[in-house]
């Protein structure tokens, strides 16, 4: 009877998503935070891997700060956010990864970023810190900081059928009119039931959101593609796409 329970225990743990898994983590259950933690570590090491452009174990510095930021976005994951979590923490633990790296070198730390033997055996700085100024890697550190937002932001359109090429393509051409559409979508993310249809179905509830707005059905419908993508934004850790927003709407 014992090992009965034992197999349907282990089918519906099998069964759980890792979204729901991370519901019950965030209701207190610190258990299974740890065997999430440690059942992801090879994904943190990847992750922050790419950043650094080398190999990353468990007992580099790097690693502890993608550990500490895997179990933040675990803290911070919302299925409102519309993206699964893995999605969310690779982004999460990049920024951080980048964030320590600008850090370490605005205090003139040595950042362990890609070091190579010379033909005496020696250790030599990377070629990154060698050939750059502090000031020229502080700037490939924010651009590459910038990449990874483009990319997951890249993903999460693909999750509604949309594309970089058409939301360029069908951005109003007008400020007032781009102005117009981003106050819509500040309405839509506001209200808790329109921004579940949204991220749930993947579908701009226009019907309900024309009777909130004061621009036409018409209008909404023209810009349907704008307004989820700023919507996505919105909802989302885009540091740097939230610019675009505040520039928008300040203009």
């Amino acid at each position: 009877m014992k090992s009965v329970l034992s197999l349907l225990f282990r089918l519906k743990t099998k069964e759980r998503t890792l979204e729901e898994t991370v519901l019950l983590i965030q209701q207190g259950n610190l258990q299974l935070q740890n065997e999430l933690i440690e059942q992801y570590k090879p994904f943190i090491a990847k992750a922050v891997s790419s950043v650094c452009k080398r190999y990353i174990s468990e007992k580099d510095d790097e690693f502890s700060i993608g550990l500490i930021a895997f179990n933040e976005a675990i803290e911070k994951y919302s299925r409102d956010k519309g993206s699964s979590l893995l999605a969310f923490a690779e982004l999460i633990i990049k920024r951080k990864v980048i964030d320590y790296i600008r850090k370490e070198v605005r205090y003139g730390q040595t950042v362990n970023f890609d070091f190579q033997e010379n033909e005496d055996g020696e250790i030599s700085q990377s070629k990154v810190e060698a050939d750059l100024s502090i000031d020229e890697y502080k700037k490939l550190i924010e651009q590459e900081h910038r990449k990874e937002e483009i990319i997951f932001y890249q993903k999460r359109l693909s999750d509604f059928g949309l594309t970089i090429a058409e939301l360029i393509e069908y951005s109003p051409k007008h400020m007032d009119a781009r102005q117009n559409a981003i106050k819509v979508a500040q309405i839509l993310v506001e209200n808790e039931q329109l921004r579940e249809i949204l991220f749930q179905k993947k579908q701009l509830p226009v019907k309900q959101l024309e009777q909130l707005v004061s621009v036409s059905r018409k209008t909404i419908e023209r810009n349907r593609k704008y307004i989820i993508a700023m919507s996505i934004i919105m909802c989302g850790d885009f540091t740097y796409l939230k610019d675009y927003i505040k520039g928008v709407l300040h203009s």
